[in-house]
Order: structure tokens, then sequence, then C-alpha cells
């Protein structure tokens, strides 16, 4: 098994797992979601390098060990991607996204079609008529996302966390609470639920699947923010992708069965060709 080593590419925390000679697939890119940080793909990172492929995943800016930026827009963390892809010298990669990191990544693959080889969706969305659930309404509300933000405790962030899924110990807990222990990294949230207006992928419509790349969506089955029928509906608009339902997993799939995600994956890769 391959070691994971937390790296760091200007100002972007990332954790990265080189094969070396074995490496002849395509390279595996990975964007994490809202709240955590690339210390939740730490499982499926060294299967991939088992499998031969390079395992790259950056934290966003403002999550984990990376610093917030200013104006912390959906936009801005696109253009992040980008960059981060360039730094570390990614040509084509496979793109794997999960929650808020499908959102920044699925724009970014849309917006850069050559530099993506492959997909994997979980627990996200792309569309233009989505609507957001309790904690996306209260972070884009002035006033209330701010108190909440500021009234979030160690204990209350955790308590939320295992709520909504299994895998949450307290070593990731503390690697993801970093995301609130400064007023710029809080603000940085803010800014980012604030500029996820739907109507924005408008433009995007019918888009994934001109990429024409072999998708997989992997879906935790009892997801509570966004429900199975967005797994089946990318699974209907993309044409040829596949779809794979973890039945005893929720929103945070990767959190509450890892190693049943990992194998997927792998074996899609594979099967795939990629």
């Amino acid at each position: 098994m391959f070691e994971v080593e937390l790296k760091r590419a200007g100002e972007i925390a990332y954790r990265d797992v080189v094969p070396g000679a074995a490496a002849q697939n395509h390279p595996v890119l990975c964007i994490h979601g809202y709240p955590e940080s690339s210390l939740m793909w730490r499982d499926l990172l060294p299967p991939l390098a088992d499998a031969g492929h390079r395992a790259v995943a950056p934290d966003l800016p403002g999550y984990g060990n990376s610093p917030p930026i200013q104006e912390a827009t959906w936009e801005h963390h696109v253009d992040a991607v980008e960059a981060f892809r360039r730094a570390v010298g990614l040509d084509r990669a496979v793109l794997v996204v999960h929650d808020w990191g499908g959102l920044i990544g699925m724009r970014w693959a849309c917006d850069h079609p050559d530099a993506v080889a492959g997909m994997i969706l979980s627990n996200t969305g792309f569309f233009p008529d989505g609507k957001w659930h309790g904690m996306g309404k209260l972070l884009r509300t002035e006033g209330e996302g701010e108190a909440a933000l500021e009234a979030m405790t160690r204990e209350a962030f955790g308590d939320m966390l295992r709520a909504s899924g299994r895998g949450f110990d307290e070593d990731r807990l503390d690697e993801y609470w970093q995301a609130f222990t400064s007023e710029d990294s809080r603000r940085g949230q803010l800014d980012l639920y604030r500029s996820g207006d739907f109507s924005k992928l408008e433009p995007y419509d019918g888009r994934l699947a001109a990429l024409g790349v072999p998708t997989l969506i992997l879906w935790g089955e009892r997801d509570e923010f966004a429900p199975v029928a967005g797994a089946h509906r990318f699974h209907r608009e993309i044409p040829g992708s596949e779809l794979v339902l973890i039945e005893d997993a929720g929103h945070f799939a990767f959190e509450d069965d890892p190693e049943r995600c990992a194998r997927e994956i792998v074996t899609f890769l594979g099967r795939a060709g990629l």
C-alpha cells in the first residue's frame, strides 16, 4: 500500500500518492465537499495508487491546511482548481467529486474539457433548477449566516456531522473544524454559498454529456441533502454513465463506507480503461 503525502503547491495544501514506475494509468483529481478537506479521500488515494494511478486531492482555499482567499466565490474556487492542476503537472485526469466539490469540479470540467478523461460524481448536484437545503439557505441569508457560523462550537460541529455520517472520528473532525477557526475562513464559507446561484448553471446545460467521457455516479442512497433522485437524473442526462448506489450510506458516503466506495471506483476505472 502506498503512503499518502501531505504537500503544498503555493498556498494550496494537498494530499498526493505517486506510484512511481507503476503509474501507467490516468491520474485522478479528487475535489472534496463542504465542510471537509482532502482528508476525506485518505481511504481512496492508496487503492488508486495500487491500481497504477497518481492520486491527488487539494484542500480548497479556506479548508483543511489551505489558507482562505479573498472573495471565496464559486468562480474563484473553479479558478483555484485550474491553477492547482497546472501547478502539480496534471495533464488529463479523472475527476472525482463530492458535494460542493461537484459544483466546483464539474464547472471546471466543462470549462476545461480537454483536461478531463473521466468522472466519478458522488452526492452532489449540477442542475439549474436546484434548490438549497436548510444549511445552504441559512448560510445564504445575510445576518443569519454570520450568526450561525459565529455561534458554531467544535462540539456542535462534531454533533452535526456525526448526525449525518458514521465515519467522523476525532482526527477527521479536528481537520474539518479548521474551516471555522478564523474570521476569514468563516467569511469564505458565506462567500461560497452566497455566490451559489443555480441559475449560473443554465449555460452549462448539456455540457457534461458533451464531454463524452466514462462516468460513474456513486451515491449514498440515504442522502438527506442531495437525495438519490439526483443520482438518477445524472444517470439519465449523461449517456453511457454507470450508476452505483451505496445502500447503507448517506450524504457522506466516503465516510460511511470508504472501502466499498474505493472498490467501486477502482473497478470502474479498470473497466473503463482509464
